[in-house]
């Protein structure tokens, strides 16, 4: 159902109409922000990624192979968008020991403070564990388990083989497993990684 209205949308924005546009970006926005925050850790910076990612989608419209799900052609757009960005960061010097904000879906008005603080602390560890890996490690972790998709789509979005997808990830799980049982506290990133 969602590719048989991104298609009609894609259409009708192809023929100029603003608003179809626009009815695509309401419905991809948020993956495409989660992609952008889970990639590059920091909330402002994501939200410029995701704009610059529709307005490079709006203006390579006619590039879009309607036999693909929109989806998977935005988040593309969005994956190699943040690479980018990351190569350019490794070029600046930047503290590591800086906090990360919480991600937004973590927090919430209604859960009690020390449920809050967890969560937090949680979310934190995970994202200091991605923004330890490559940037090509790092989406295809992102896409996988936060978007579920399937090693053929990631290989898609990623513009590679599936077995380049499979060794990223297989490499990427040992980085990570190597990081949480060297760091010191690996016991409480441990439990962070618990129900992530």
């Amino acid at each position: 159902m969602e590719l048989v209205s991104d298609r009609l949308w894609v259409e009708k924005a192809l023929t100029g109409d603003q608003q179809a546009f626009g009815e695509l970006v309401n419905l991809h926005q948020h993956a495409v922000y989660n992609l952008a925050y889970r990639m590059l850790g920091e909330r402002g910076e994501a939200e410029d990624a995701a704009q610059e990612t529709f307005l490079r989608a709006y203006a390579h419209l006619s590039r879009y192979d309607s036999d693909r799900p929109f989806r998977t052609w935005l988040l593309s757009i969005a994956s190699n968008h943040c690479i980018d960005r990351l190569r350019k960061r490794r070029l600046l010097w930047l503290s590591l020991d800086e906090p990360l904000p919480p991600h937004p879906a973590l927090t919430s008005h209604e859960v009690e403070p020390e449920d809050a603080v967890i969560t937090n602390e949680r979310g934190a560890a995970i994202q200091q564990l991605l923004d330890e890996l490559s940037p090509e490690y790092r989406a295809a972790v992102v896409l996988r388990y936060w978007y579920d998709l399937s090693y053929t789509e990631i290989a898609e979005v990623l513009n590679t083989t599936e077995s380049a997808v499979k060794s990223r990830l297989f490499r990427a799980r040992q980085a990570l497993a190597e990081k949480m049982n060297g760091a010191p506290g690996n016991a409480k990133l441990a439990f962070a990684m618990e129900g992530a």
